[in-house]
């Protein structure tokens, strides 16, 4: 299994910054995801479809969305098995709610996937409510 606990996400005004959190655990992330595939950060808008935002793999590389370039960062801290996604000079458009995912191997896919930076994602979290007021 996989676990997730969100925090972060809550209401800020256009231009303002939040931070938020993932921490994961559970028997498939420690035995066969922990430093070998990527984290990712998605997000989804009432009546759309979900967007991937921000990947970090195991080297420390990420990827980026074009719309969030320059304002997001995404960062993982290993010791505590917990994914970041900073979230500065937000917009009205940033509102969604947020999830995490795991990359996944083929064999280990449980549930809907979304492809992001090339990569399959599953074992979604929760999700954080993030909402932008103009």
């Amino acid at each position: 299994q996989v676990q997730w606990a969100e925090s972060g996400g809550g209401s800020v005004q256009a231009g303002g910054s939040l931070r938020l959190s993932c921490e994961v655990s559970g028997y498939i992330y420690m035995t066969y995801i922990k430093d070998k595939y990527a984290l990712g950060w998605f997000r989804q808008q009432p009546g759309k479809e979900r967007e991937g935002v921000a990947a970090i793999d195991v080297d420390g590389n990420t990827y980026y969305t074009d719309s969030v370039k320059g304002r997001f960062t995404i960062s993982q801290d290993n010791a505590k098995n917990t994914l970041y996604l900073q979230m500065n000079d937000l917009k009205v458009e940033d509102t969604a709610m947020y999830s995490c995912a795991i990359e996944t191997p083929p064999d280990l896919v449980a549930g809907p996937t979304e492809i992001m930076w090339g990569r399959e994602f599953s074992y979604w979290g929760p999700g954080t409510q993030v909402i932008v007021a103009s």
